[in-house]
This record gives C-alpha cells, sequence and structure tokens, in this order.
C-alpha cells in the first residue's frame, strides 16, 4: 500500500547568496538599502522645494515645508551616517583581524 522512499546519505546545504561571510551579507545589506534610499531621499528634497513654492510666503504653508525639509535633513543624515558608520567598523574589525 505504501511505497518506500530512498533515503539519501549525504544532504549537503548549499548557500543560495553570494555572501561567504556575515560580514560581507551586512555590508552589501547596507549597500542595497543606501541604493534604495537615495532616490527616494531626492525625491522628498524636490517635494520640500515644491512645498516651498507653494506655500507663496503663507505662514502655515511655510512652516510645513520647513518641517518636512528638517525632517528630510534628518533622514538623509540617519541613512547616510549609518553606513559610514557601518564601513568603519567593518574597517576597524578587519585591520584588527589581519
Amino acid at each position: 500500500m505504501f511505497g518506500t522512499v530512498p533515503i539519501v546519505a549525504s544532504a549537503a546545504l548549499e548557500n543560495p547568496l553570494s555572501f561567504d561571510t556575515i560580514e560581507n551579507f551586512v555590508e552589501g545589506a547596507l549597500r542595497a538599502f543606501v541604493y534604495i534610499a537615495l532616490p527616494i531621499l531626492a525625491f522628498f528634497f524636490v517635494y520640500a522645494g515644491f512645498l516651498f513654492i507653494k506655500a507663496q510666503g503663507n505662514e502655515g504653508g511655510l512652516s510645513k515645508a520647513k518641517d518636512n525639509f528638517k525632517n528630510v535633513v534628518i533622514g538623509a543624515i540617519l541613512i547616510l551616517g549609518a553606513w559610514v558608520f557601518a564601513t568603519l567598523i567593518a574597517n576597524t574589525v578587519s585591520q584588527l583581524v589581519g
């Protein structure tokens, strides 16, 4: 009633990623994140400029545009700062290890 299933004696797991170490994986993930985030940041910088133009001297509109611009600058600093910080740590560790 039930068929026999052949048992494979040796099964090896293969790495589907092109990264050999965790450090390389983290570096690749951060690089991909930065490559995706940069066009989004550029879009929001343009949007903040559009808000400044749209405000036409209106205090409420200018306040909204300034807040948006401030948030975009903070986001850019965080994203690029994280990438720089991770690169510095990776270089320091690789120099220590040798």
